[in-house]
């Protein structure tokens, strides 16, 4: 999968797939928000424009925000950069369900939505183990 040149997106998938080290590694000069680190959801919660300032402070045209269901209210904000400013975001999560149920603004065509599955069994070939899956996904499947 190749990363679009100049749109903003994102990028859903379940968690484990490695959207976050995809992102890292094809744009490796992004400024990256996790939204995991407690300190700066907290920072980014009560004061979505603070992102701005991030962006400024880090030079950075092209910012990731890594797990935005988290956060649905910095959509607003996202949009607003990405209007005014020019700015471009890759925004990774596990769900969009979470995002569409609690109204967050989708960016209404301002950023494709791209999903990222897990490898299948023949995708991995000898590399597959079925001892590395998690139990709660092998209590999804159920017994044969």
């Amino acid at each position: 999968m190749s990363l679009p040149s100049s749109a903003s997106l994102f990028l859903f998938g379940p968690r484990g797939t490695g959207k976050s080290t995809w992102i890292g590694s094809a744009l490796p000069a992004a400024l990256r928000i996790d939204l995991l680190k407690e300190s700066t959801f907290v920072e980014l919660a009560g004061h979505s424009d603070r992102l701005e300032a991030l962006a400024d402070a880090a030079k950075a045209k092209i910012i990731v925000v890594d797990e935005v269901q988290k956060l649905p209210s910095l959509l607003d904000e996202v949009h607003r950069l990405i209007e005014n400013r020019r700015f471009r975001f890759i925004l990774t999560g596990s769900s969009a369900r979470k995002l569409k149920r609690s109204g967050g603004n989708l960016l209404a065509g301002r950023a494709r939505t791209l999903t990222m599955h897990p490898f299948t069994a023949s995708e991995l070939g000898p590399k597959f183990n079925l001892l590395h899956i998690p139990a709660n996904v092998i209590s999804r499947i159920g017994p044969s």
